[in-house]
């Protein structure tokens, strides 16, 4: 396979580690049934497998304060059963998922930007975009995604870096960081009101990030004309007036229709389609350069075929049939 026409897969069950408890929804099965299904569906053989690695300190605070950092190791590997500040429930091996699901996620950017794969998906556990700079929450410890982002801008002097949302949960975590930051690009859709009860259409950036910020929250039973509709027309419209370098998906799945955590109603092929408009972005302003991040998504079946669907996108943009 040419390394331009490759999509990565960064996946390692170093995610199972993570350990919720009993009966929790983002639970290490999360892991298990989307890498089945890209099994079953014969797409492991069609990507570059990159390994992961683990964050350092120094990375994590591109997005963190030490503070928080120090914090969360010492109640994680203390083995409190839940963060001190939100609702995220963690086990002593938590510290290690967390790092290697920032780590992974720098390796995808490294992958695509040194062009030994024009697209990557991550599937990383514990998520990431509820993340504050300050305060893990929302089953996340670190922001991926964010990550992500400050690691292309300081590495590779990447000047604009859009990011787009679509779990069905407001990427508060992802929002906050560079809410006052012009240089990245924060779109997200999502049910509203629903947790975490943030992302109003009003909320469009500050300082210099003023207009950086496009929320577009929507009511309980949207689907494809609102989600995907919104993407290919609003979406296309902002990153032609953002022109990004490099183009980043926080790829929630509990947007899909019966998530027990979610009541939106996209099916698989609107995983596709909203895949394809990323991609078609990318291909226009970034050289091809994307990377999805894997946030929620809690029917262990539902997540599966979603996942299963967006990387076959991935695949066949690049190529591979």
């Amino acid at each position: 396979m040419r390394a331009d026409a490759a999509t990565a897969l960064i996946a390692d069950p170093i995610s199972k580690l993570h350990d919720t408890g009993p009966g929790h929804p983002e639970q290490p099965l999360r892991f298990d049934a989307i890498m089945q299904a890209l099994e079953q569906a014969g797409l492991l053989d069609q990507v570059r497998r990159i390994p992961p690695r683990m964050a350092n300190e120094d990375e994590l605070a591109l997005v963190h304060s030490h503070r928080y950092i120090t914090t969360a190791r010492r109640e994680i590997l203390s083995g409190l059963p839940e963060l001190s500040t939100g609702d995220t429930n963690v086990s002593t091996h938590s510290w290690e998922a967390a790092l290697a699901a920032a780590g992974g996620v720098m390796n995808a950017i490294d992958a695509v930007v040194q062009e030994m794969a024009r697209s990557a998906f991550c599937v990383v556990r514990p998520p990431g975009h509820h993340a504050r700079p300050t305060q893990g929450m929302g089953f996340c410890i670190f922001n991926n995604v964010a990550i992500a982002a400050r690691y292309a801008q300081r590495k590779y002097g990447i000047a604009k870096v859009l990011i787009a949302d679509w779990d069905v949960h407001h990427g508060n975590g992802t929002q906050d960081t560079f809410y006052e930051d012009g240089s990245v690009f924060f779109f997200s859709t999502h049910q509203s009101p629903w947790y975490p009860f943030t992302g109003d259409a009003d909320e469009t950036g500050e300082g210099n990030g003023r207009h950086s910020t496009v929320n577009r929250p929507f009511p309980a039973g949207s689907g494809r004309e609102e989600i995907v509709g919104t993407f290919r027309e609003e979406l296309r419209r902002a990153a032609d007036h953002f022109r990004p370098e490099l183009v980043l998906i926080s790829a929630g799945f509990d947007s899909r229709i019966a998530d027990p955590l979610g009541r939106f109603t996209l099916s698989d092929a609107d995983f596709a389609a909203l895949t394809q408009v990323m991609l078609e972005i990318a291909g226009e302003h970034a050289n091809g350069r994307l990377v999805s991040v894997l946030e929620g998504g809690y029917s262990l079946s539902g997540l599966a075929s979603a996942a299963a669907a967006h990387l076959q996108a991935l695949l066949e943009k690049n190529g591979v049939r």
